[in-house]
């Protein structure tokens, strides 16, 4: 297998974005990505979507992104794993590259949702669950995250505040990302008074509505000396699953995927554990994903993960850095794109890109993609 690196980065800022269609921001996306590389080669592209087919009627999505870009006739695959699709579209242009397969391949995420009423897009996302013994009962993703909040806080004696530093510490890095959707802090009076909606989950514990596409250059670190960015190494790229419904396991509060996924990357990067990260960005779609992210990741003990966060020990000055450009609460959760902006991110905070949020030093750095709830996890270690 081949060492690989990322030479080339593009995104699309997170908004709403009217006047482009799915097409049009996959190819957005890929060709600032060449042009940050200083390329016009693509053998290859992986796209990762959710809800292409489910929202706006069109699957064969990676070829239609190729077309748009120009890149016909080479390999163009869309890669589907829910809600960790963009993670897992990394996952497959690495594997290409690793390989030998191809030399130089793109890593697209994109999605488009705010085209559709807010009830089509809480169908569509509910086809991530179980369909016959959740989703099929009416219970919506936003309810399986509230039921996993509420037997967290049994089980552990939290309240819902504790959860409030995950939204501030987000929200107040997506001040300084260009590219985020929500660039206002917010305060714990705003979080303690937002609206609920699914008891105890209100507005500002869950990640939102939006469009965006992101996209990702990588080539074999042998070659990536001829390019003029600083090249970034893929040290691990791991995966893993759990099932589907959170009621098979026996133990829903510890996902098992993450904690996996997550001690195979340490293992894959060469590192002693997550004390060798020096940032972390957890699929933080909701805050009670952020509290389980960092104790199956091993940054936290079991409970504890709200601990780390109310102490401020996750702001950018933090032992854990996390959400450092406004992770999905924040910058933005277009579904199938975010697993590639978390990755992109990292790169920028590796490079020495990331502004006012930059983690000092940081040289080592972790993106995690989470799909259903936490059924897959796709995880990524970066090395300067």
């Amino acid at each position: 297998m081949r060492d690989v690196g990322i030479i080339g980065i593009g995104q699309v800022p997170i908004s709403e974005h009217w006047d482009l269609c799915l097409r049009d921001l996959g190819a957005l996306a890929a060709l600032r990505a060449l042009e940050d590389a200083g390329t016009d080669r693509a053998d290859a592209i992986f796209v990762g979507n959710m809800l292409a087919g489910e929202l706006s009627g069109q699957e064969n999505l990676a070829t239609l992104i190729a077309d748009s870009a120009g890149f016909l006739p080479i390999e163009a695959l869309r890669i589907e794993a829910a809600c960790a699709a963009g993670g897992a579209a990394v996952r497959a242009a690495y594997t290409a590259v690793a390989s030998g397969a191809h030399d130089f391949v793109l890593a697209i995420g994109v999605e488009k949702m705010t085209d559709h009423l807010t009830d089509g897009i809480t169908s569509a996302l509910a086809t991530a669950a179980d369909a016959d013994y959740e989703a099929g009962h009416g219970v919506s993703f936003v309810a399986l995250n509230a039921l996993l909040m509420r037997r967290y806080m049994h089980e552990y004696g939290s309240t819902h505040e504790d959860f409030a530093a995950f939204s501030i510490n987000s929200h107040e890095n997506a001040v300084h990302n260009p590219n985020a959707m929500y660039r206002m802090p917010i305060t714990a009076e705003d979080y303690a008074t937002s609206t609920v909606v699914s008891d105890p989950i209100t507005i500002l514990d869950s990640a939102a509505i939006c469009d965006g596409a992101a996209a990702l250059l990588l080539c074999p670190m042998d070659q990536a000396a001829a390019f003029p960015r600083q090249t970034i190494e893929i040290a691990a790229s791991t995966v893993a699953t759990d099932t589907l419904g959170l009621a098979e396991r026996p133990d829903p509060l510890h996902w098992g995927a993450i904690d996996v996924s997550s001690h195979h990357a340490y293992e894959q990067a060469g590192l002693a554990g997550p004390a060798d990260i020096d940032l972390y960005e957890a699929h933080d779609a909701f805050t009670i994903v952020s509290a389980l992210s960092l104790e199956a990741a091993g940054f936290a003990r079991r409970g504890e993960g709200v601990t780390l966060a109310r102490e401020g020990r996750i702001a950018p000055d933090g032992d854990v850095p996390m959400s450092t450009l406004g992770g999905l609460k924040g910058r933005g959760h277009p579904i199938g794109a975010s697993g590639v902006y978390q990755v992109l991110e990292v790169v920028q905070q590796l490079r020495g890109e990331a502004g006012p949020t930059q983690v000092k030093n940081a040289k080592v750095g972790m993106a995690q993609s989470v799909g259903g709830s936490g059924s897959v996890a796709v995880t990524h270690i970066l090395k300067n």
